[in-house]
């Protein structure tokens, strides 16, 4: 490994000058110089003679750069982190200090932060530019506004949510993470320290056009769309495209509901099309019964079994059971 990121350097670097082989004169005669009008100029001249030595000043520099590639290749080394892996993906870490390296896995993985080396590795491979980002001007700050702004309650949960989000690190506080919070706030999120996962998110890019598409394809209010994902906060990370059409053509196309039932029942999106959505339509639909959509898609199998047992039965449920609203098909 050492031997290629030394090699992968030189082919960085200005080469090193070489002494020229020139022809001897009397080839040189051979070449189409007029033989009465020739007068040696200075350009001219530099062929009959060497050129300079090389410059002692290059080599230094060469050798400084191999040296300090050669010391964070084997830092990195022992902390199990693949130097040429992380390099491509991440080249500023070419020209980032040895010492800028240190003092971050120093915070990072000691009191109070306190990360294991096999959590240090997973942010890093995660999030690289944790390791080029200024410590006190960027990865200090980041982690002092999670804990105080965001709410975070310990050291122990901030752990969780760098692990579940290491880009949290790579984004800027006051152009990222600090508008998100005032945003999730806004709609009615008042426990964001347990929605850290979303901070990274672009409001404009991200979050804003989900809440838009509930409001443009099925009409819902501003209020209404954003109480959907004030309820299921995780909504916001799943795809328009992929996961809402889909689902909602499903939903109003094959099961012939009503587009409503997600505003009580967001957690809809969550489950698969394929193998929990459709399957429990079709067993309802063989049944000739009608579940409520969390009843019908939350209950574990033995559960949804029972409960479609019930609806077939002669005796209706009671009105207090959550399967009263089942509707059983004449045949």
């Amino acid at each position: 490994m050492q031997q290629e990121a030394l090699s992968f350097l030189s082919s960085t670097l200005p080469p090193h000058h070489h002494h020229h082989h020139f022809l001897p004169f009397s080839r040189l005669r051979l070449h189409n110089f007029p033989s009465l009008s020739f007068k040696p100029t200075t350009s001219s001249s530099s062929i009959f003679f060497p050129p300079n030595p090389p410059d002692s000043s290059s080599s230094s520099i060469t050798g400084t750069l191999e040296s300090d590639l050669h010391e964070k290749l084997l830092y990195l080394d022992t902390l199990g982190i693949d130097f040429l892996t992380l390099l491509n993906r991440h080249p500023p870490l070419l020209s980032s200090p040895l010492s800028s390296l240190k003092s971050v896995v120093d915070y990072m993985t000691t009191p109070p932060i306190n990360f294991s080396l096999p959590d240090l590795r997973r942010l890093v491979s995660m999030c690289p530019e944790l390791l080029t980002s200024p410590l006190t001007s960027h990865t200090i700050p980041v982690i002092t506004f999670l804990l105080r702004e965001v709410g975070v309650d310990s050291t122990f949960d901030l752990r969780q949510a760098l692990r579940r989000r290491p880009r949290l690190l790579a984004c800027s506080v006051d152009l990222q993470l600090r508008p998100t919070l005032y945003f999730l706030r806004r709609i009615g999120i008042v426990n964001p320290q347990k929605h850290t996962y979303l901070l990274s998110c672009s409001v404009e890019g991200k979050l804003l056009p989900r809440i838009e598409f509930f409001e443009r394809r099925l009409g819902f209010s501003r209020r209404s769309a954003a109480a959907m994902f004030k309820r299921f906060p995780q909504l916001f990370n799943y795809s328009i495209g992929e996961n809402y059409e889909p689902k909602l053509s499903y939903l109003v196309g094959e099961m012939g509901r009503d587009v409503r039932e997600v505003l009580e029942f967001p957690q809809y999106f969550s489950f698969s099309l394929e193998n929990r959505i459709k399957p429990r339509h079709v067993a309802c639909a063989e049944r000739g019964v009608r579940l409520p959509l969390a009843v019908m898609l939350k209950t574990k199998e033995d559960g949804f079994r029972d409960a479609l047992e019930v609806c077939c039965d002669s005796s209706p449920p009671l009105k207090t059971s959550r399967l009263c609203c089942c509707v059983q098909n004449d045949s």
